[in-house]
């Protein structure tokens, strides 16, 4: 099939894929009002040697997952609880948490998810706050050169809306809605392949010219389908 017969199912059927996509997207933004809307809290702990060496920066990359361990716990979920009084159980809180190590940047990633900004805000910057000062407490036990510093990057905690992502679920609807159009005419010109619907057609088949059709077509109209 040569470029001009691809030309001719767009030009005669690209109208599908563009209703599909359109209703596709009409979905997605539909289904976006509908989903409850969820806010995301973001906060870095930094976790820096005190000193430049070589091998206290190997131990604070490997300890960062330590770190990380530890702030996933039902000890300290309960205590955020606690300060932040919070009505929820640890297991709630957890299931909102998630926590990285982000060895190359010598820092813990903690986000938090919640229906209320404000409470995903003071989950982040209360688990944040507690962890830093247990182990700025540990740490200052121990001789200054071995220390780690650790720190909140930035105490402004913002909580902008995460889901739904409304700019997203359109793309994603009108790409759906593309794929599930160009598959119907697919499915359409699969079908049709074979009725000869037009004298061009028929000539570009067979391979020979048409000296006429019975009935004959009117003047800018298409003969009857006719099947091989």
């Amino acid at each position: 099939m040569d470029l001009r017969a691809y030309f001719d199912i767009l030009k005669r059927r690209g109208w599908i894929i563009l209703v599909t996509a359109a209703l596709a997207m009409v979905l997605a933004g539909g289904l976006s009002l509908l989903q409850t809307k969820t806010y995301r809290a973001t906060a870095r702990i930094s976790a820096v040697p005190a000193r430049p060496d070589w091998g206290l920066g190997s131990s604070a990359k490997e300890l960062l997952r330590n770190f990380v361990m530890i702030i996933n716990t039902h000890d300290m979920a309960n205590q955020v609880i606690s300060n932040a009084r919070l009505d929820m159980s640890s297991y709630d809180l957890l299931a909102k948490l998630t926590v990285s190590a982000e060895p190359d940047n010598f820092a813990i990633r903690i986000d938090a998810v919640d229906e209320d900004p404000q409470v995903a805000a003071k989950i982040v910057l209360t688990l944040s706050e507690l962890f830093v000062n247990e182990r700025v407490s540990y740490y200052n036990t121990l001789n200054k050169d071995n220390r780690i510093e650790v720190k909140i990057t930035d105490s402004v905690i913002d909580a902008p809306l995460y889901r739904p992502n409304v700019k997203m679920n359109l793309v994603a609807g009108f790409a759906l809605g593309v794929i599930i159009g160009a598959l119907i005419v697919l499915a359409l010109e699969w079908m049709a392949a074979d009725i000869l619907a037009t004298p061009e057609h028929v000539q570009r088949v067979t391979g020979l010219p048409v000296l006429g059709a019975i009935p004959a077509p009117a003047k800018g109209k298409r003969t009857a389908p006719t099947r091989r």
